[in-house]
């Protein structure tokens, strides 16, 4: 299964990553690390299912061909 996962450097995107790939998934992290952080990648990102692209969610996602999407992108909140 290919997965996509917008905010894949955040907290939560990150953890979610590595349970995917633990299950056997191809996982395509989107993070424009205005709140993600590399530190939390660090662990995987080498891994051969994992692919990072640094890029804004807003920009077009037809490029790739997935079997899920987990939209967790969005500014951590201030308080």
């Amino acid at each position: 299964m290919r997965v996509l996962v917008t905010g894949g450097a955040g907290f939560i995107g990150s953890h979610l990553c590595e349970r995917l790939l633990g299950d056997d998934a191809t996982v395509i992290c989107i993070d424009d690390f205005s709140t993600g952080r590399r530190r939390n990648i660090v662990s995987f990102a080498r891994h051969p299912r994992f692919q990072l692209v640094e890029m804004d969610v807003a920009a077009t996602l037809a490029d790739y061909q997935v079997d899920r999407i987990y939209h967790l992108a969005s500014p951590a909140s201030p308080v």
